[in-house]
C-alpha cells in the first residue's frame, strides 16, 4: 500500500507516493527518472545498482524504499557534486576523478559494471587516500565485471588517486 516517502537524492528531497517496500532501484529509475544505477542480478551480487547511502555503498536492488529515508542517498549522476562538498571546493566538477580516470583508463567496455566499480571505487577513495593495489582488489571484491576488465579499473582507481593527491597539494 503506498505511503508519502521522502527520500534525499543527490542533494534534493524527492516526496512520492510509494509502497514502502518497493526497492529503491525501481524508485530511482521509475519515479526518478535516473540512469547511474542499473538492474543486473537483482540479488545484489553484482554491484551494478550500487549507491551511497551516507557515504556508504548499498545495493539499491534488494534495498525497501522505507529503509533509507533519511539517510543522504547518493547516485552516479550525484557523485561530482559529493567531491566538491567532501573537498569543500567552490564549484562542482563536471565529472569526479574516479569517473574521469575510468575514461582515461578506458576501463568500461560493455558498461554494464561502470556504475557500481564508480560507486564502490569513489566510497574506498573517500576513506582511503592513497588505496595499495591489494587494498584496491579486497574492497572492489563482490563487483562484477562481463567484460573482464578489473585491471584497467584498478589501474583507473589508482590513477583517480594520484589526481585527487594532486588536488590537495
Amino acid at each position: 500500500m503506498a505511503e508519502e516517502l521522502k527520500i534525499r537524492v543527490n542533494e534534493r528531497v524527492e516526496t512520492m507516493m510509494v509502497d514502502p517496500d518497493t526497492p529503491l532501484l525501481y524508485v530511482l529509475a521509475n519515479e526518478l527518472g535516473l540512469k547511474g544505477p542499473r538492474f543486473g542480478c537483482g540479488l545484489a551480487q553484482c554491484g551494478s545498482c550500487s549507491v551511497l547511502a551516507d557515504g556508504v555503498e548499498i545495493r539499491s536492488c534488494v534495498t525497501p524504499v522505507a529503509r533509507v529515508e533519511g539517510k543522504a542517498i547518493t547516485t552516479l549522476e550525484g557523485l561530482p557534486a559529493l567531491y566538491a562538498r567532501q573537498r569543500g571546493l567552490t564549484a562542482t566538477p563536471a565529472l569526479h576523478p574516479l569517473q574521469q580516470a575510468m575514461i582515461d583508463e578506458q576501463a568500461p567496455q560493455c558498461g554494464y559494471c561502470y556504475n557500481g566499480m564508480i560507486i564502490k571505487g569513489s566510497e574506498l577513495l573517500f576513506q582511503v587516500a592513497e588505496p595499495a593495489d591489494a587494498e584496491i582488489r579486497q574492497h572492489m571484491n563482490g563487483h562484477l565485471c562481463r567484460c573482464g576488465s578489473y585491471s584497467r579499473i584498478v589501474k583507473a582507481i589508482q590513477l583517480a588517486s594520484r589526481m585527487m593527491a594532486e588536488e590537495r597539494k
